[in-house]
């Protein structure tokens, strides 16, 4: 039997009767009331969100940036202190050993915010490719982080942090300090909302998700309206749409990739065999991970990745990868075990009325 790890809410949340399972080696929330409702409170007020089995990386000192530079596809030379930036691992063939979030602290020092089914590998991956010098740390057990998302999700900091807090811009992040305690305070987002990710220690996690938990305006979010929240807006999940076969351009990420210095997997970004393409289905039966995908014809041509019934627009919606030769075609089948489900592709997002880069005052 699998020994899960707890974070430092685990007793939290199963003290509300949350659903537990297990993720990435935690044992944690899949949902509170209630899948539907749960995401339809953070597209409509704010939601929390327990982000605490993620894995965190520090990597400081001379030389950090240029020895990172040649590992992820992010261009560091143009990432500035108090800016982060979405980006890659590559293997040698440019398959995605996982994507992350690289967090710009200051000159030659930064944080890398990995996924936690991820974090052992990811730590062994990179530390193998770096140079003596700088100091590489894995900092995830130290580490709390909290996701504050939906439109109001403004208007619940400041009441938390003070009234004259003032919001960082889109991908951009401050370092205050929170009841004598370092705080990073991000806004990236996995919601297409407005939102935030609460850096803390780990021992402070709790007492930040009491506040945050008691304000009127929000509520606990489990990790089932996670996954709907961020499939109506096309973002993809390691491990499903996200792999080691596939490659960031094979996955519609490839005009990320501008970076001119080298750095692991480079030479291969330009090998597409397919493409991730994202569907509409009529009606409320949804295609799930590894349901297979068919022209009208019936020739098989792909397979689907993540499939969920979208809330926020009343009916279904999936991820697939196609063979690049069809990825044009704009009419499809999806094979389930209870019959076909006809598939137009779609653009993206499939929700497209976030409130991500919302401009605030």
């Amino acid at each position: 039997m699998e020994i899960l790890k707890m974070t430092p809410l685990t007793a939290w949340h199963k003290g509300k009767g949350a659903k537990m399972a297990a993720f990435a080696g935690f044992d944690m929330p899949i949902q509170y009331e209630g899948i539907i409702a749960e995401h339809n409170h953070t597209r409509q007020n704010a939601g929390i969100f327990d982000i605490c089995h993620m894995g965190e990386f520090s990597l400081r000192g001379p030389g950090a940036k240029d020895a990172l530079n040649a590992v992820v596809t992010q261009d560091l030379d143009t990432l500035a202190p108090g800016k982060c930036r979405y980006g890659f691992l590559l293997n040698e063939k440019a398959g995605v050993q996982d994507d992350l979030i690289i967090y710009c602290l200051d000159t030659d020092d930064y944080m890398l915010v990995v996924n936690g089914a991820c974090e052992a590998g990811d730590f062994e991956w990179i530390k193998n490719q770096l140079p003596k010098g700088p100091e590489f740390n894995n900092i995830s057990d130290a580490t709390g982080k909290i996701d504050l998302q939906g439109p109001k999700s403004f208007e619940v900091l400041k009441d938390i942090l003070g009234a004259d807090f003032v919001s960082p811009g889109y991908f951009n992040f401050k370092r205050i300090t929170w009841q004598g305690s370092p705080l990073i305070v991000s806004r990236t987002g996995y919601t297409g909302e407005l939102g935030y990710e609460l850096y803390l220690d780990s021992s402070m996690t709790p007492a930040m998700w009491d506040k945050l938990a008691a304000h009127p305006l929000v509520k606990p979010i489990g990790l089932g309206a996670r996954d709907t929240l961020r499939l109506e807006m096309g973002y993809p999940l390691y491990g499903q749409d996200l792999d080691t076969e596939h490659t960031p351009a094979e996955a519609g990420f490839g005009a990320l990739i501008t970076k001119q210095k080298p750095f692991t997997g480079q030479a291969a970004l330009a090998t597409v065999r397919e493409r991730l393409i994202p569907l509409v289905l009529a009606g409320r039966r949804s295609a799930r991970h590894y349901d297979t995908l068919h022209l009208p014809d019936g020739t098989q041509v792909g397979m689907v990745t993540s499939g969920s019934f979208a809330p926020s627009l009343g009916y279904c919606v999936a991820l697939a990868y196609v063979a690049d030769a069809h990825a044009v075609q704009t009419d499809f089948l999806v094979r389930t075990q209870r019959g076909d489900l006809e598939a137009k592709k779609s653009p993206l997002p499939f929700n497209p009325n976030g409130t991500a880069r919302m401009k605030l005052a």
